[in-house]
């Protein structure tokens, strides 16, 4: 989810008009609303010091904002986040270990993950039951969905 994306999406959490938004990090009144508008469309991307400012008025992390780094830990962790926006995945804990579920309630988004998901666990079962090679069920990976 792009920038513009995350911001409308907590503008709307927190019951905010862009306006209000646009206001709040320092916006005129006047076209407090077309720039925010211009932000959520990804007409414009906002720097680093707006990203700060909008994080700060709409109590999130910076991290919740920008487009994920999953190069690091905390990137990562705000994917997970997104992800669980978006696609409706649960975290949650079976058997002592911690693991990520598809929540049913999201329907088309769940039938649609379930089929995605289930191709995964079939590939990679076959990986560790030895029926395909680490080559072969890379090769899958990163060549999905073809």
């Amino acid at each position: 989810m792009a920038i513009g994306e995350r911001i409308r999406y907590f503008r709307n959490l927190r019951k905010m008009t862009q306006k209000y938004l646009g206001a709040s990090v320092g916006f005129p009144e006047k076209t407090a609303d077309i720039r925010m508008a211009q932000y959520e469309s990804g007409a414009r991307t906002p720097k680093a010091d707006l990203t700060e400012s909008l994080a700060k008025v709409l109590d999130v992390s910076p991290n919740a904002l920008t487009v994920p780094d999953i190069d690091s830990y905390i990137g990562l962790m705000h994917t997970l986040f997104a992800m669980e926006d978006i696609y409706g995945l649960k975290i949650d804990k079976l058997n002592d270990e911690i693991c990520i579920r598809l929540n049913r309630e999201t329907g088309t988004t769940y039938t649609l993950m379930f089929e995605r998901f289930s191709d995964w666990q079939e590939m990679a079962e076959k990986y560790r039951n030895g029926e395909i090679s680490k080559e072969e069920y890379d090769k899958w990976r990163y060549s999905y969905p073809s």
